[in-house]
């Protein structure tokens, strides 16, 4: 008697919109599946947490791509806006099939430094129709269909590459945007009166000379320190203002001039906002205790 053959294993591949069938964000979270989400929709945030990193808040549309070899769970809070998209799982046997898609999975899968990917306008619109696209084959009687979302998922982790290697583009410039305007900040003091005022007291006066889009520059300072463009430059003057008038003899008039103030009162305001006092207060109180 002949021994048959063992049936060659196709592997395993399913794709629903969010909420189908009660499909959720947090289904099919099996630990032999890779699954690929792309949320569109979806208000308050939800977060991800995913290994060791920090939870990852998904507050807009995002490309999200999961290890099931990497622990994961999604908080999703009550919405007022449900969660909307798409979201395709998938075996490794799947895949193995075909050496390309493999490498390209072994690319993305095991050099995660973030399983979320953030579309811009035109990628989401690429990744909207591409699922779209799948969602309705899935429905398909074609004999050749594992082939056909093979072919999808080989676009699909291409365009992840793209918009990874974009966002790492992106943040190298934001670093050195940050880096540049730290140090064109801390060039400003301490402050040589009478001659030499501060030039620089807002976030666009930096913009402008570091040539780039005040947004722009407020975004890559924030991502960098955690804090504003603005915050950064107010405590640098709050903290001049402190020395200035507790160490030297200048009037509260030149010193408000010296930082950059139009009018004393404006100076005066700033100082009382910062200190609970006065510039004349704060003067007088060091006096006594010095």
């Amino acid at each position: 008697m002949e021994k048959s053959e063992p049936k060659e294993r196709n592997g395993q591949f399913r794709i629903a919109e969010i909420g189908e069938n009660k499909c959720t964000l947090e289904s099919y979270n099996r630990r032999d599946f890779y699954k690929i989400s792309l949320v569109t929709k979806g208000w308050p945030p939800c977060q991800l947490r995913y290994g060791a990193l920090v939870p990852i808040e998904i507050d807009r549309p995002a490309l999200v791509l999961l290890n099931p070899l990497i622990p994961h769970s999604w908080v999703v809070p009550e919405r007022e806006i449900e969660s909307e998209g798409y979201f395709c799982v998938f075996d490794h046997d799947f895949i193995s099939h075909n050496t390309e898609l493999n490498g390209l999975s072994n690319r993305i899968f095991n050099n995660q430094k973030s399983p979320v990917y953030f579309p811009n306008e035109k990628e989401l619109s690429f990744l909207t129709v591409l699922f779209a696209r799948m969602r309705t084959e899935a429905d398909l009687l074609y004999n050749d269909k594992d082939n056909l979302f093979r072919s999808h998922l080989n676009l699909l982790f291409h365009e992840a590459l793209q918009i990874y290697q974009d966002d790492s583009k992106t943040e190298k410039g934001s670093s050195r945007v940050a880096s540049a305007f730290f140090s064109t900040l801390r060039k400003q003091f301490p402050v040589d009166l009478p001659l030499e005022p501060i030039k620089l007291k807002k976030a666009s006066d930096f913009a402008d000379l570091l040539a780039v889009h005040v947004n722009h520059l407020n975004t890559a300072v924030t991502k960098a320190s955690g804090k504003s463009t603005t915050a950064h430059i107010n405590e640098l003057i709050f903290a001049e203002a402190k020395s200035l008038l507790s160490y030297t003899t200048y009037s509260v008039s030149e010193i408000s001039a010296g930082l950059g103030f139009e009018y004393q009162s404006y100076f005066t305001r700033f100082f009382r906002k910062y200190a609970g006092l006065t510039p004349s207060e704060f003067r007088n109180t060091f006096e006594k205790y010095k």
